[in-house]
Protein backbone atom coordinates (compact mmCIF):
# COMPACT_ATOMS: atom_id res chain seq x y z
CA UNK A 1 0.00 0.00 0.00
CA UNK A 2 1.25 3.43 -0.96
CA UNK A 3 -0.88 6.58 -0.60
CA UNK A 4 0.36 9.79 -2.25
CA UNK A 5 -1.48 12.87 -0.97
CA UNK A 6 -1.41 16.59 -1.70
CA UNK A 7 -3.04 18.90 0.86
CA UNK A 8 -3.42 22.47 -0.40
CA UNK A 9 -4.97 25.74 0.70
CA UNK A 10 -4.13 29.12 2.19
CA UNK A 11 -1.43 29.57 4.78
CA UNK A 12 -3.07 29.66 8.20
CA UNK A 13 -5.62 26.93 7.38
CA UNK A 14 -3.48 24.25 8.99
CA UNK A 15 -2.46 22.63 5.71
CA UNK A 16 1.11 21.91 6.80
CA UNK A 17 0.12 20.79 10.29
CA UNK A 18 -2.55 18.46 8.90
CA UNK A 19 0.14 16.88 6.74
CA UNK A 20 2.54 16.69 9.66
CA UNK A 21 -0.04 14.99 11.89
CA UNK A 22 -0.81 12.50 9.11
CA UNK A 23 2.92 11.83 8.57
CA UNK A 24 3.70 11.41 12.28
CA UNK A 25 0.66 9.16 12.69
CA UNK A 26 1.89 7.00 9.82
CA UNK A 27 5.33 6.78 11.43
CA UNK A 28 3.75 5.75 14.73
CA UNK A 29 1.90 3.00 12.83
CA UNK A 30 5.27 1.80 11.52
CA UNK A 31 4.75 3.04 7.95
CA UNK A 32 7.32 4.68 5.70
CA UNK A 33 6.43 8.37 5.34
CA UNK A 34 7.45 11.52 3.54
CA UNK A 35 6.33 15.07 4.44
CA UNK A 36 7.30 17.68 1.84
CA UNK A 37 5.93 21.20 2.50
CA UNK A 38 5.74 24.06 0.01
CA UNK A 39 4.53 27.57 0.77
CA UNK A 40 4.86 31.03 -0.67
CA UNK A 41 6.70 33.88 1.03
CA UNK A 42 3.38 35.34 2.21
CA UNK A 43 2.76 32.43 4.63
CA UNK A 44 -0.52 33.31 6.40
CA UNK A 45 -2.98 34.12 3.61
CA UNK A 46 -0.64 32.95 0.84
CA UNK A 47 -0.89 29.53 -0.76
CA UNK A 48 0.55 26.50 0.98
CA UNK A 49 0.63 22.81 0.17
CA UNK A 50 2.24 19.69 1.48
CA UNK A 51 2.87 16.34 -0.13
CA UNK A 52 2.51 13.37 2.22
CA UNK A 53 3.37 9.83 1.21
CA UNK A 54 2.44 6.91 3.45
CA UNK A 55 3.67 3.50 2.38
CA UNK A 56 4.42 -0.03 3.48
CA UNK A 57 7.56 0.13 1.33
CA UNK A 58 10.50 2.52 1.09
CA UNK A 59 9.69 5.82 -0.60
CA UNK A 60 11.99 6.64 -3.49
CA UNK A 61 11.19 10.36 -3.84
CA UNK A 62 8.99 12.92 -2.07
CA UNK A 63 8.48 14.82 -5.33
CA UNK A 64 5.29 13.91 -7.20
CA UNK A 65 3.34 15.18 -10.18
CA UNK A 66 0.28 12.95 -9.73
CA UNK A 67 -1.51 12.06 -6.51
CA UNK A 68 -3.83 9.35 -5.23
CA UNK A 69 -5.62 12.00 -3.15
CA UNK A 70 -5.95 15.78 -3.26
CA UNK A 71 -7.35 17.56 -0.20
CA UNK A 72 -8.27 21.05 -1.39
CA UNK A 73 -9.14 24.03 0.81
CA UNK A 74 -9.27 26.98 -1.61
CA UNK A 75 -10.03 27.87 -5.23
CA UNK A 76 -6.41 28.48 -6.25
CA UNK A 77 -5.51 24.99 -5.08
CA UNK A 78 -8.51 23.50 -6.89
CA UNK A 79 -7.38 25.19 -10.10
CA UNK A 80 -3.82 23.96 -9.63
CA UNK A 81 -4.31 20.39 -8.37
CA UNK A 82 -7.64 19.01 -9.67
CA UNK A 83 -5.95 17.64 -12.77
CA UNK A 84 -3.08 16.20 -10.70
CA UNK A 85 -5.29 13.50 -9.16
CA UNK A 86 -4.64 10.10 -10.72
CA UNK A 87 -7.51 8.51 -12.62
CA UNK A 88 -9.62 6.62 -10.07
CA UNK A 89 -8.19 8.77 -7.26
CA UNK A 90 -9.86 10.94 -4.64
CA UNK A 91 -10.48 14.66 -4.43
CA UNK A 92 -11.95 15.94 -1.16
CA UNK A 93 -12.63 19.63 -0.67
CA UNK A 94 -14.26 22.21 1.56
CA UNK A 95 -16.72 24.10 -0.69
CA UNK A 96 -16.37 27.32 1.33
CA UNK A 97 -14.93 29.87 -1.10
CA UNK A 98 -14.93 27.47 -4.05
CA UNK A 99 -16.55 29.07 -7.10
CA UNK A 100 -15.53 26.48 -9.70
CA UNK A 101 -16.27 23.02 -8.40
CA UNK A 102 -14.41 19.99 -9.77
CA UNK A 103 -15.71 18.65 -13.05
CA UNK A 104 -13.76 15.45 -13.56
CA UNK A 105 -15.75 12.24 -13.90
CA UNK A 106 -12.81 9.81 -13.67
CA UNK A 107 -12.13 10.43 -9.96
CA UNK A 108 -14.03 10.12 -6.67
CA UNK A 109 -15.14 13.52 -5.35
CA UNK A 110 -16.28 14.33 -1.81
CA UNK A 111 -17.10 17.56 0.00
CA UNK A 112 -16.72 18.37 3.65
CA UNK A 113 -18.14 21.61 5.02
CA UNK A 114 -15.42 21.78 7.64
CA UNK A 115 -15.14 25.57 7.91
CA UNK A 116 -18.91 25.92 8.51
CA UNK A 117 -18.93 23.09 11.06
CA UNK A 118 -15.86 24.43 12.85
CA UNK A 119 -17.38 27.92 13.06
CA UNK A 120 -20.70 26.54 14.29
CA UNK A 121 -18.93 24.60 17.07
CA UNK A 122 -16.51 27.41 17.94
CA UNK A 123 -13.51 25.36 16.79
CA UNK A 124 -12.34 27.48 13.86
CA UNK A 125 -8.66 27.07 14.81
CA UNK A 126 -8.82 23.32 14.26
CA UNK A 127 -11.04 23.18 11.19
CA UNK A 128 -8.27 21.20 9.48
CA UNK A 129 -8.96 18.29 11.87
CA UNK A 130 -12.54 18.09 10.55
CA UNK A 131 -11.04 17.74 7.07
CA UNK A 132 -8.59 15.10 8.28
CA UNK A 133 -11.48 13.15 9.80
CA UNK A 134 -13.40 13.30 6.54
CA UNK A 135 -10.39 12.01 4.64
CA UNK A 136 -9.81 9.18 7.14
CA UNK A 137 -13.45 8.09 6.88
CA UNK A 138 -12.98 7.58 3.13
CA UNK A 139 -9.44 6.14 3.36
CA UNK A 140 -8.89 4.72 6.84
CA UNK A 141 -5.18 4.10 6.40
CA UNK A 142 -4.23 5.22 9.92
CA UNK A 143 -5.80 3.75 13.08
CA UNK A 144 -7.26 6.18 15.67
CA UNK A 145 -4.68 5.29 18.33
CA UNK A 146 -1.90 6.35 15.96
CA UNK A 147 -3.68 9.60 15.10
CA UNK A 148 -3.67 10.30 18.84
CA UNK A 149 0.07 9.57 18.98
CA UNK A 150 0.60 11.75 15.90
CA UNK A 151 -1.21 14.62 17.61
CA UNK A 152 0.96 14.18 20.70
CA UNK A 153 4.11 14.22 18.57
CA UNK A 154 3.02 17.16 16.36
CA UNK A 155 1.55 19.53 18.90
CA UNK A 156 3.81 21.35 21.33
CA UNK A 157 3.46 20.18 24.93
CA UNK A 158 1.69 23.42 25.89
CA UNK A 159 -1.07 22.53 23.37
CA UNK A 160 -1.64 18.92 24.48
CA UNK A 161 -4.75 20.09 26.34
CA UNK A 162 -6.28 20.59 22.87
CA UNK A 163 -5.85 16.96 21.82
CA UNK A 164 -9.37 15.94 22.96
CA UNK A 165 -10.88 18.80 20.91
CA UNK A 166 -8.80 17.76 17.90
CA UNK A 167 -10.00 14.17 18.27
CA UNK A 168 -13.63 15.33 18.53
CA UNK A 169 -13.16 17.38 15.35
CA UNK A 170 -11.70 14.33 13.57
CA UNK A 171 -14.65 12.20 14.70
CA UNK A 172 -17.15 14.86 13.58
CA UNK A 173 -15.36 15.20 10.24
CA UNK A 174 -15.97 11.50 9.63
CA UNK A 175 -19.70 12.17 9.98
CA UNK A 176 -20.02 15.25 7.75
CA UNK A 177 -18.14 14.20 4.62
CA UNK A 178 -20.44 13.73 1.60
CA UNK A 179 -19.98 11.97 -1.72
CA UNK A 180 -20.46 14.11 -4.83
CA UNK A 181 -19.24 11.65 -7.47
CA UNK A 182 -18.18 8.09 -6.70
CA UNK A 183 -16.89 5.70 -9.34
CA UNK A 184 -18.56 2.32 -9.53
Amino acid sequence: MTEEIIIAGFGGQGVLSMGKILAYSGMMQNKEVSWFPSYGPEMRGGTANVTVIISDERISSPILNKFDTAIILNQQSMDKFENSVKEGGLLIYDPNGIVRHPVRTDINIYTIEASDEASKLGLAKIFNMFVLGGYLSIKPLIDAEYIHKGLEKSLPLRRHNLIPENEKAIARGKEIVHAVHVLN
